[in-house]
C-alpha cells in the first residue's frame, strides 16, 4: 500500500493513500456502497499566484532560515515536490497548504481549494 504521512510538529496529522487502497479499506471495513471514483477531468489549472503568498513561498522559507529539505520533511512531503510548489509547477492541496502555513506562520493559505 502506497501511503504518505503528513506531519505537524513531528506528529502524524494526515495519511494520503491511493484511490485503490482507499477503496480496499472501505471494502475491508464493510462499507457496502463505496464512493464513486473522483472526476478524472478535475485537475487544478489555476496558477499558484491565485493563492495568497504561494508565489513567495521560497522567500518566506529562506527568511525563516529553513532549508528546502528541512521544511519539506517537516511538512511530510519530498524536497523535490516542495521545489515544484515553489516554482509553480505544482499546486499543493489543502492539507499541504495548511502544513506549510503552520510551519511558516502564514494564515492566508488555510482557505479551501
Amino acid at each position: 500500500m502506497d501511503l504518505q504521512i503528513i506531519k505537524r510538529n513531528g506528529e502524524p496529522e494526515y495519511a494520503v493513500l491511493s484511490w485503490e487502497s482507499y477503496q480496499a479499506l472501505l471494502k475491508a471495513a464493510g462499507v457496502r456502497e463505496p464512493l464513486a471514483e473522483p472526476a478524472k477531468d478535475l485537475q487544478p489549472s489555476a496558477p499558484a499566484q491565485e493563492h495568497p503568498g504561494l508565489d513567495q513561498l521560497r522567500s518566506l522559507r529562506e527568511n525563516k532560515g529553513l532549508a528546502l529539505e528541512t521544511l519539506a520533511r517537516t511538512v511530510g512531503i519530498s524536497p523535490s515536490y516542495l521545489g515544484m510548489i515553489e516554482t509553480g509547477e505544482r499546486l499543493p492541496d489543502l492539507a499541504i497548504r495548511r502544513s506549510l502555513a503552520w510551519e511558516l506562520g502564514i494564515a492566508g493559505w488555510r482557505e479551501a481549494s
